[in-house]
């Protein structure tokens, strides 16, 4: 056998317990916001648009100072118009930064998700001791916010450490987007008690569709509009999650919100068929549905 996580045992789509998500609804659809911020100088630039640019790198860290300016705000109000409460994955520091756009967000009715304190930093390589504090201190900054207890964590860059499902069970938090491996969520086994994975999407993700493998905004509409289709048909069968993550400085610009705005229109014209939520709501929902398996209590 091959080294394993430990978190949790294959389980093949096929062979899950019949549910239904609330209203009698068979596909759950939610929409996470990345709002990020960068140090400037120093730390990690992760993606970049000019890359070999030694710090200070002006050019890269404006374009996501962006986001925070202008993108974020064309977002919020998109999802607002369309009578969609966002998922926001917040860096910490943006409390500090951009405290104005948070509180739009909150006043929109955002599930607030912590995401780090920047993301020029990455939790895989800490000390389980200053991990933890990481988390901690992210999720008090948003509580002391007034955004409420945080459930739900996504860790900068999707890079969590091999403690860090143990910290958050520990920690009070519920839920977890760091495994994109299933259309429904998952229980995994922690020290803390069972932690349930939320699908997030690897794929329908605008950092690697458009940052990574260069497509273009058409490409990132038809993108989310066929994995829609798909699973809107799939869910037919067996009720399925399907969330979308976008960011305000890519997703932000204007070329690629007017091709994101139709994808919204094509997936809101099916919206008697849907549940439009949160990951959160999804987590709770699950946990009053389907109980742990025995290898997760």
């Amino acid at each position: 056998m091959l080294p394993s996580h430990g978190r949790f045992s294959y389980s093949p789509i096929t062979e899950r317990p019949e549910f239904t998500w609330p209203g009698g609804k068979r596909l759950a659809v939610y929409v996470a916001v990345c709002v990020e911020h960068f140090t400037y100088g120093e730390g990690g630039l992760g993606l970049s648009y000019s890359p070999g640019i030694p710090h200070p790198n002006t050019y890269n860290w404006a374009w996501r100072e962006y986001g925070n300016r202008v993108g974020g705000w064309r977002v919020l109000d998109l999802l607002a118009s369309h009578d969609v409460a966002p998922t926001v994955l917040v860096n910490s520091s943006c409390y500090g930064h951009c405290p104005q756009l948070l509180e739009a967000f909150a006043g929109a009715g955002a599930e607030i998700v912590g995401h780090g304190r920047t993301n020029s930093e990455l939790q895989n390589g800490l000390e389980e001791t200053a991990e933890r504090a990481l988390i901690v201190e992210v999720r008090d900054a948003i509580i002391a916010a007034g955004s409420g207890t945080p459930q739900g964590w996504m860790s900068p860059g999707a890079n969590p450490s091999s403690s860090t499902e143990d910290i958050l069970a520990e920690e009070g938090f519920t839920y977890t987007l760091d495994w994109p491996l299933d259309d429904q969520p998952t229980w995994l086994s922690t020290r803390g008690g069972p932690l349930l994975s939320v699908p997030y999407p690897q794929e329908v993700n605008d950092v690697p569709m458009v940052a990574l493998h260069h497509g273009t905004g058409p490409a990132f509409e038809e993108m989310v509009v066929d994995n829609f289709d798909e699973l809107l048909d799939q869910s037919a069968e067996q009720c399925l999650v399907y969330g979308i993550v976008i960011h305000t400085f890519i997703v932000g610009q204007p070329f690629r919100l007017r091709r994101f705005r139709n994808a919204l229109d094509h997936m809101l014209a099916r919206s008697d068929d849907l549940w439009i939520t949160t990951p959160g709501a999804i987590a709770e929902y699950w946990r009053e549905s389907v109980q742990p398996p025995a290898d997760a209590q």
